[in-house]
């Protein structure tokens, strides 16, 4: 199995052997919780990426807390960085509060690189 699915509690089961699956991971890691110093991928943000048949993407993630100040705007930072790979027809980003994120998310190249392990 892919390591790209360490550190991400997935809500619901992921697209992982779709052709696009890796390409949105990594466009997923070029996203940063601009608070701390790790991709959102890799923090556990993102619980789910869905991809349909007409390769339509869902992602469903959360943030650390309810009152992150960007909470109205990293949805469409995710958006953004998926929307323009080739192959994606349609990107919509939803926000869940369940479960609740908790540092036990995170990969362990996140818990190294802010100190943890």
């Amino acid at each position: 199995m892919s390591d790209a699915l360490e550190g991400t509690p997935l809500i619901a089961p992921s697209s992982t052997d779709h052709p696009l699956y890796e390409g949105i991971v990594n466009a997923c890691r070029s996203v940063f919780d601009p608070e701390i110093p790790v991709n959102i991928y890799d923090l556990g943000l993102i619980y789910t990426i869905d991809i349909n048949a007409e390769s339509e993407v869902r992602i469903i993630m959360s943030l650390t807390a309810p009152g992150c100040p960007v909470a109205g705007e990293m949805p469409g930072w995710v958006a953004d960085a998926v929307a323009p790979l080739p192959g994606v027809k349609q990107v919509d980003v939803d926000l869940t509060w369940e479960p609740q994120w908790g540092m036990e998310m995170m990969s362990d190249e996140a818990r190294l690189e802010l100190g943890f392990m």
